[in-house]
């Protein structure tokens, strides 16, 4: 197929051509796209390294922060990525770990000790002194009052039935190894960890 081109329109084409560079010598072409400066939305963020929340499988997070610095301040957190240098995911997020942004935010999410009194419906706030002085008394108490020494036949048992120990799976090796000791040296012997919840 051949374009058919009269002499008249080859002149039109020409000066609408000499017309438009003669305009664009004059300053009137928009300006390059080397001189514009885009500003990326990570630029000048705090970045901090931490762990998905999850399960057990513990893949590494990088959190991006920007506040203004001030002593009192809170940086508001508002972007959340896999960790390319991370030894377990390599920089992957399962669909959870991707949303952990939306998690961070949430309105609803705990952010402070609360206890419910008995025969109350109503959550009050505590400190986390008294949430742990709590924690202990009540653990302390329950131990005390159903510790078993010994079992039927006589034989020395030192279990504590009652109350079990559910741990944190993302943990390190170390922290597992003492949450443990820790939990067996006061006879527990229901002790779990969150990656099977």
């Amino acid at each position: 197929m051949t374009l058919k081109v009269t002499r008249r329109q080859f002149f039109k084409l020409g000066a609408v051509g000499m017309a438009t560079s003669s305009m664009a010598m004059m300053g009137f072409a928009p300006e390059p796209a080397v001189a514009s400066i885009r500003h990326f939305k990570l630029t000048g963020a705090k970045i901090t390294r931490s762990n998905c929340t999850y399960c057990s499988v513990g893949c590494g997070v990088l959190i991006y922060s920007r506040g203004d610095g001030a002593i009192n301040s809170i940086d508001s957190i508002y972007h959340v990525e896999g960790d390319p240098d991370h030894p377990v995911s390599r920089g992957s997020l399962c669909p959870k770990g991707a949303g952990l942004l939306d998690y961070i935010q949430s309105e609803s999410r705990l952010k402070y000790p609360q206890v419910r009194e008995p025969g109350t419906d109503e959550w009050k706030r505590i400190s986390w002194d008294e949430a742990l002085t709590r924690i202990a008394r009540h653990m302390k108490d329950d131990r005390d009052a159903n510790f078993v020494d010994q079992d039927a036949e006589g034989n020395t048992v030192n279990h504590w039935t009652t109350t079990g120990m559910l741990a944190a799976s993302a943990s390190t090796n170390e922290t597992a190894y003492l949450t443990q000791k820790i939990a067996r040296s006061l006879g527990m012997v229901v002790l779990d960890n969150q990656a099977r919840v």
